[in-house]
């Protein structure tokens, strides 16, 4: 396992991140991931308002670092807030949650209810957001933008309810854009694909196409979902995923990875059979939803290949690991269950 590797044998199509969060591998760890040694890295009162921190997306900006995070707040009402950091570990987030605003009138899109577990994917000239957004008290994939972190513009929902975990990719795939999706119910799903869909403009999506499922007996046995924004390799898209199985105490969230084909996203080239990262630390074990790891975003450095994962802890703390592209894609194939 790579400790302090000098170069990579993946092709990386990021963008060099030489602030990358980091800490090194711990000595006589063989684990392909390792835990922040500052976990977790945002506590559930950050904020005086918050209840819970936790499931939220981190983007390199200006130099530094912003997101967007989801602050679940004393009433218990899911809002998303934005932050920013110097170093992406010291995060200052704003005590009021995110207004959308229409780039046409200046006014909602649509009346305010909930929105969670969202995603930033940087593509051309703006950050977009994707969140599981409340509509009509139902779930689906609300989408955004914003240029500065300062104004956030809202779009049209991706799809009708009932959906979830919408993931988008970081470029046009054979010339449109591309999203990673789960389609689910109104309640906490006992099941869950991952489905692939493409647009013309990000309002109208169609070409859907199924990615992959469940897996019996396993920790992905009763749902998964994408994760952080898939990253472009030579060796396909890696894409992080959430897999859930469950126990005679209720659901279980583990982090494993797959590779995707570049052209082709809805083909997977290979998928590793054993987790990555499992719930195992009382702050993944212990909070508002027990044993929760449930990863929403990554951050790379194309020299070093090193990898950041922000990652919710027991739906209640945000929290950090580390590895290396090389390492998961290798023990991706030679784990693969395909």
């Amino acid at each position: 396992m790579s400790s302090h590797p000098t170069q990579h044998k993946s092709k990386l199509y990021v963008d060099e991140l030489p602030n990358i969060p980091w800490e090194d591998r711990p000595a006589n760890h063989s684990e392909v991931f390792w835990r922040s040694s500052n976990n977790p890295i945002i506590p559930r009162d950050l904020l005086p308002s918050s209840n819970s921190i936790f499931n939220s997306a981190v983007v390199p900006f200006k130099g530094k670092f912003a997101g967007v995070f989801r602050c679940d707040n004393k009433s218990r009402y899911m809002r998303i807030h934005r932050g920013v950091s110097n170093d992406g570990i010291h995060w200052k987030i704003d005590d009021d949650r995110i207004h959308f605003k229409s780039s046409v009138d200046g006014k909602e899109l649509f009346p305010f209810e909930y929105g969670y577990d969202p995603r930033v994917c940087w593509i051309e000239d703006r950050y977009y957001i994707t969140w599981c957004n409340g509509y009509h008290m139902y779930p689906t994939i609300g989408m955004g933008y914003t240029y500065d972190f300062n104004e956030f513009y809202q779009m049209e929902n991706a799809f009708l309810p009932f959906n979830r975990n919408g993931v988008l990719f970081p470029r046009k795939i054979n010339g449109k854009y591309a999203m990673l999706s789960r389609p689910s119910d109104n309640g906490h799903t006992p099941f869950g694909d991952i489905f692939y869909s493409q647009s013309p403009d990000m309002i109208h999506w169609g070409h859907h196409r199924y990615v992959m499922g469940t897996l019996p007996y396993s920790w992905q046995s009763t749902k998964i979902g994408a994760g952080p924004v898939p990253i472009e390799t030579s060796e396909g898209w890696l894409l992080i995923y959430h897999g859930v199985l469950t126990s005679c105490n209720g659901f279980v969230y583990s982090m494993g990875a797959a590779l995707l084909d570049l052209d082709e996203p809805w083909k997977v080239l290979y998928r590793g059979e054993q987790y990555l990262l499992s719930p195992q630390k009382p702050y993944e074990c212990v909070g508002d939803v027990p044993n929760v790891v449930f990863p929403c975003a990554a951050l790379v450095d194309s020299k070093t290949g090193r990898l950041a994962i922000y990652y919710g802890g027991a739906d209640t703390v945000t929290c950090l690991a580390f590895s290396y592209v090389d390492d998961v894609i290798n023990f991706v194939k030679h784990n693969s269950i395909l």
